[in-house]
Formats: C-alpha cells, sequence, structure tokens
C-alpha cells in the first residue's frame, strides 16, 4: 500500500510539473511573440530624429534666394532615386500613411540650397522669413520656377519632378510637406511626469510606512488604515483620472496657475496613484530590518529617530528603491488616468502649466481613429521598454551596492 501511494503521489507530482512548465512556456512565447512583433513593426522608425522631431506635420511654402549650381552626390545612390545635380537634391516616388501616391525627398546633398530654404508663412521677431532646413522624408507637392513660367507637380512622379528642377534657373514656390512622427514633446512631458511625480509621492508615502511600521501601535484604527491602503493599491487608473479632474484641474486652474489640465495636475494625479505602492513597499522593507539593529543603535545612545534615518532607512533602501521602479513604470505606462488629468494634446513646446501627452497617451492618440499608426506606436513601445530596461539595471546596480555595505544577512 505505501509503495502504491508513494506511486501515486510520484505520479501527481510529474503531472503538477508538467502543467506549470506547460503554462510558463505558454507565458514565455506569448511575451516573446509580443516583443517579436513590436520590434519587427516599430524598429524602422527608431531614430535620433524620432526623438527629438516633432510629432506634427509641418505644410508651408518655401522659396530659394540661391540658384543652381554643381553638387555630385556623396553616395551611391539607388536606382530608385532620380538625382538632380543643379539643387543637390533627389526624389523618389512613395506613398503616405494614408496610402495616397507622393514625391519624397530620398537624399540632399551636404551643401544644397534646401538646406537653407526660406519658410515664406513663417517669419521671425525682425519680420524676415524663417531659415527652413528640408530634410529627407519631405514631401513635395507642387514647385514653381523661373517667374511661375516653369510648372512641377507630384502627381507626374519622382523623374517628371527631378527632370524639370534640371530645367529651373530659379526656385519661385515649393509647397511642402515635413513629416512629423516625432516624440520630442511626450519624452519630455514623461520625464518631467516621473520626476515631479516621484518627488511629490515619495517623501510621503515613505514617511507614511515610516509611522506604521516604527512608531503606530497596532490598533483597530491602523488595520483600518491598512486596508485601505491596500483596497486603493487595486482602484482602476480611470477612478484616479476623475480625481483629478474633478480636484487637482480645479485647485490648479483656480489658484491661476493653470487654464486646465497641465503637466502639474498630472503629476498630482499620479503621486495618489503611486503612493499605495510606495507605502507597501517600503513598510515591507522596514519589517525585514532585523529588530537587534535597532536596540543596538538605541543602546549606543542614539534616539529613535537617529536609529530610523541613519541606521534603518539605509539598510531598506533597496527595498524602497524596488517601489520606486515599480512607481516609474506605472507613470510611463500609464495613460487612462492621464487623458482625463493631463489631456490628450501631442505638442511639441512642453510647459508645465499647459495640456500636453506622454507616451502612453501618445501611443492612445496615433492609435485611434480610422487610420491608426501601429509602426510608430510599435516605435514609441521600444523606447519605453528601452528606457525601463535602463532604469531597471541602474537601480539594481546602486541597490546591489547598497547591499553589500550591509554588514547583517
Amino acid at each position: 500500500m505505501k509503495n502504491k501511494s508513494k506511486s501515486v503521489k510520484k505520479r501527481y507530482d510529474q503531472i503538477a510539473k508538467s502543467a506549470i512548465y506547460s503554462l510558463g512556456f505558454i507565458g514565455v512565447i506569448i511575451l516573446v511573440m509580443i516583443i517579436t512583433y513590436v520590434v519587427m513593426t516599430g524598429a524602422s522608425l527608431v531614430s535620433w530624429d524620432m526623438l527629438t522631431g516633432d510629432s506634427q506635420d509641418i505644410n508651408t511654402n518655401v522659396s530659394l534666394t540661391v540658384g543652381p549650381g554643381n553638387y555630385v552626390a556623396e553616395i551611391e545612390l539607388d536606382d530608385n532615386i532620380y538625382y538632380s545635380e543643379a539643387w543637390g537634391i533627389g526624389f523618389v516616388n512613395s506613398t503616405n500613411r494614408e496610402g495616397h501616391h507622393i514625391v519624397e525627398i530620398a537624399y540632399i546633398h551636404s551643401e544644397s540650397p534646401f538646406l537653407n530654404a526660406l519658410d515664406k508663412n513663417n517669419v521671425d521677431e525682425e519680420g524676415n522669413p524663417v531659415v527652413l532646413s528640408l530634410k529627407e522624408n519631405t514631401a513635395i507637392q507642387t514647385a514653381i520656377f523661373n517667374n511661375f513660367e516653369l510648372f512641377a507637380f507630384y502627381t507626374d512622379g519622382a523623374e517628371s519632378m527631378r527632370d524639370v528642377f534640371d530645367q529651373a534657373t530659379q526656385v519661385d514656390d515649393a509647397t511642402v510637406q515635413i513629416v512629423g512622427g516625432g516624440i520630442r514633446g511626450s519624452l519630455i512631458t514623461t520625464l518631467w511626469m516621473i520626476v515631479i511625480t516621484l518627488i511629490l509621492a515619495i517623501p510621503i508615502g515613505v514617511s507614511t510606512a515610516i509611522y506604521f511600521n516604527e512608531f503606530a501601535k497596532k490598533s483597530r484604527f491602523t488595520d483600518i488604515i491598512r486596508s485601505l491602503v491596500d483596497m486603493l493599491t487595486g482602484v482602476p487608473s480611470i477612478i484616479y483620472g476623475l480625481l483629478g479632474a474633478a480636484v487637482f484641474v480645479p485647485l490648479l486652474n483656480t489658484s491661476g496657475l493653470t487654464a486646465g489640465g497641465s503637466i502639474l495636475s498630472g503629476a498630482l494625479t499620479m503621486a495618489v496613484v503611486l503612493l499605495p505602492t510606495i507605502i507597501k513597499n517600503t513598510e515591507e522593507a522596514l519589517k525585514v530590518i532585523p529588530n537587534e539593529l535597532r536596540q543596538g543603535s538605541l543602546a549606543l545612545g542614539a534616539n529613535q529617530t537617529q536609529t530610523i534615518f541613519k541606521v534603518i532607512l539605509p539598510n531598506a533602501t533597496p527595498g524602497i528603491l524596488t517601489g520606486v521602479l515599480l512607481g516609474i513604470g506605472r507613470i510611463m505606462g500609464e495613460s487612462a488616468a492621464l487623458i482625463f488629468a493631463v489631456g490628450a494634446v501631442l505638442k511639441d513646446t512642453v510647459m508645465l502649466t499647459e495640456r500636453s501627452s506622454t507616451l502612453a497617451v501618445h501611443i492612445w492618440v496615433i492609435m485611434g481613429g480610422e487610420a491608426p499608426n501601429f509602426e510608430l506606436a510599435s516605435a514609441i513601445a521600444i523606447i519605453m521598454l528601452i528606457v525601463v530596461f535602463l532604469i531597471n539595471i541602474v537601480v539594481k546596480i546602486f541597490a546591489r551596492q547598497l547591499q553589500k555595505n550591509m554588514n547583517w544577512s
């Protein structure tokens, strides 16, 4: 009977292990598939220009003050690029995001006059036309040359566009569209959101955890507060967004700092979102500190405050950093709460007192409507994953260095 019982237990153990391994393998495969799709879809768009570029398309008209020259291509160009040596610019047939035919700039010579074109629709403070540097992927719709005697249209294709440019001696007007897709504004907004939120949430959260673990006596009141903190961790983020829209936005508007949603109201909202996480992680980190350290510090003449700030907190820092790391990930990935508290406005100029969009909200904006931009959304997702990965590494290294200085195990 004993052998039979052992055989049954062994069989159940093998079944349980097989189930665990299978489910774990499925989970890993799903994660790998998601990351693979994101990388394959958006990797081609990830570039320095994407990080620093404008999010909005620029439609304007430009002109040149200089005539043609002789700009031999500095690199070997593909056969589908039609290059004008007279103006140092190469064209290619392409399609826009909506699938419509366009003619784009595929190559610009380093000395091409189009790098110093004059924007006819915008002027500086002195009333002079703004200098606009055209770049690759800029779409050219029409061009007028030689005192309005020669014309080129994108509907005729890139080769025809090149031929007309070669005949021109003067560029009077060119209608161009500088394609956006940059995330500079959203990236800056996200960084501001992280910094301000942590400045607000960390002192309050850590202080609350210290009170619970070091000062508060065990009572029904503290048990209720702890239960409320636990409950707040499960509140849907959209509820926090309503809190931000109903409380923080009007509060800042009344003070005269803002005139609607802003980065400040978003940071206040996210600080409330992060408080339960920081409180729980800090409290757990304080609980694992041996009481011998507290007693030893007090025995040496330190008071309770000195013991907390010079002995307990330094040793609990790795655990606290874990909560901070989770908070940073929550800030970067949050969208529902921030849509209400900050807004969903893609802007390239970021002001703390104005509406803007974080990277997660940026994805939400470009994925809306009838033509979702999967490529740009995936590229932004890659940037977010890289940032979180780098922050994770920095926090882990810092925590490991702190643990090396601990003399308890």
